[in-house]
């Protein structure tokens, strides 16, 4: 009797001992300024990405799925807090994001992603893309990032060319000139090349992913590989230019599609990929300013820097073939969802002195039940321009495309649009459901109360000059 109930007590230690180191791999592949409809699985017609395709046919593709901001700096901070960049002061309308004379950060106070994981012995990387904060006391080490390396703000800062850079953008010999964009490439806290070369600065972040992954394979991680590209300036490796005989543009995608494939071949040949759930998506929409070099949103209105959907709405996938059930998600999800999905799935606590703006998306992940989020706030430069349920969208404000300058328009009357029958905007109906329209106005005034707490604007700051 005595052996029996050691046995089951052993019985059950291993159980909960082998339950407890089944915390999954999380791998965020973040893309900056990707449209809509710039990749295979998304409708593009000419841009091979086998990769992301496979992805999406293996893993879950989501149609509706949001980003906190749709410009760079608010959406990250979005994504790693799972807080709308209101609350914590990362939204701006005097300064959009951090430029190299911005003395702040993401406030530390904040609780990160790789935070809430460190709690449960994640090793961590940021590898890409920061601008959350260039000064050491921001960089990712000092918000639960064991390692970075990476450049710290936008791939076309620090540079003294930006009339020739707006007026030649297009020009595809532009793009071979590195040192016009005089941007550091950061190791942990060193700047180890500056200009950083970028022609190779994707297949760079493919290598330290890689090398991040097998150094790691033993424990559980979180890898958040955040792109420089395809943000304007292009550039790309050699092995991959004119490779696609269609554009730059086209060529770029396709490095990162070669991105995405080595980080899933990694995977694979460790034997990780039944116990790891990669994600990847875009920051924000198409940077359209920019005409060819700046992508497509495909049926989506409008791009980068708008409230439409195609400045919000981005291409987005799990995958994770011992996780993750397969099949195609019309529902809607955000970047914001990330934090909570993750914590619930590593068995870790979530922050519980503030207010958190994410679901959790692990039911639908894997066993495709109803995603939780039924609603969604479009907030844009420190401004709520719209709100949608799950039909309707009502925008109150609105910018048709980015310009450096242009004002935010405030309607005379607010648009409403259906979003199941119209996907691409186009037809107001508000004269029609003026009842649906005064309480999505209500809603949208009571969120407006919930986020009055939110703490100053921390990207209108300059640091003075020598």
């Amino acid at each position: 009797m005595k052996n029996g109930i050691l046995a089951l007590i052993f019985l059950t230690f291993f159980t909960l001992s082998a339950q407890s180191d089944d915390r999954p791999n999380f791998v965020v592949i973040f893309c900056d300024d990707l449209g809509y409809g710039d990749i295979g699985s998304f409708g593009h017609p000419i841009i091979q990405t086998p990769n992301i395709d496979r992805m999406a046919v293996e893993g879950q593709k989501w149609t509706q799925f949001y980003v906190a901001d749709p410009v760079c700096t608010p959406s990250r901070a979005g994504l790693l807090t799972g807080r709308y960049p209101i609350r914590n002061g990362m939204t701006s309308s005097k300064r959009h994001v951090f430029f190299p004379d911005s003395p702040n950060g993401l406030p530390l106070e904040e609780i990160t992603i790789a935070e809430v994981l460190k709690t449960r012995s994640y090793a961590t990387a940021a590898i890409g893309k920061w601008h959350l904060g260039h000064l050491p006391k921001f960089l990712p080490q000092q918000q639960g990032f064991d390692y970075y390396f990476g450049i710290p703000y936008s791939n076309d800062m620090d540079s003294d060319q930006w009339g020739k850079y707006l007026k030649e953008a297009e020009d595809p010999d532009y793009f071979s000139k590195t040192e016009f964009f005089n941007v550091p490439l950061i190791e942990n806290s060193q700047v180890i090349e500056r200009p950083a070369d970028q022609t190779t600065i994707t297949k760079r972040y493919t290598q330290k992913a890689v090398q991040f992954i097998e150094q790691n394979k033993e424990q559980p991680f979180f890898l958040y590989l955040a792109h420089s590209m395809p943000h304007i300036p292009l550039f790309v490796s050699e092995e991959f230019r004119g490779r696609s005989k269609a554009s730059l543009y086209v060529d770029v995608i396709e490095e990162i599609d070669w991105s995405v494939g080595e980080v899933l071949k990694t995977l694979e040949k460790n034997q990780l990929d039944q116990n790891t759930i990669v994600v990847f998506t875009s920051d924000n929409g198409p940077w359209l300013l920019f005409k060819t070099h700046g992508g497509s949103a495909g049926p989506l209105r409008a791009g980068k820097g708008t409230t439409f959907e195609g400045g919000q709405r981005v291409p987005t996938v799990f995958w994770g073939p011992g996780k993750v059930t397969p099949g195609v998600i019309n529902q809607m999800g955000a970047t914001l969802d990330l934090l909570p999905t993750f914590a619930n799935l590593s068995g870790a606590q979530l922050p519980s002195d503030r207010k958190l703006d994410g679901y959790d998306l692990s039911q639908v992940l894997t066993k495709k039940a109803k995603s939780p989020r039924k609603d969604f706030y479009y907030w844009a430069f420190a401004e709520l321009h719209g709100y949608r349920n799950e039909q309707y969208k009502i925008h109150i404000k609105q910018r048709e495309v980015i310009h450096y300058g242009r004002e935010t328009i405030v309607l005379e009357r607010p648009e409403l649009y259906d979003l199941k029958a119209d996907i691409s905007e186009k037809h107001d109906l508000a004269d029609n459901f003026p009842e649906i329209l005064s309480d999505l106005m209500g809603t949208m005034d009571l969120h407006l109360k919930d986020v009055a707490d939110a703490i100053p604007d921390q990207l209108a700051d300059r640091m003075p000059k020598d």
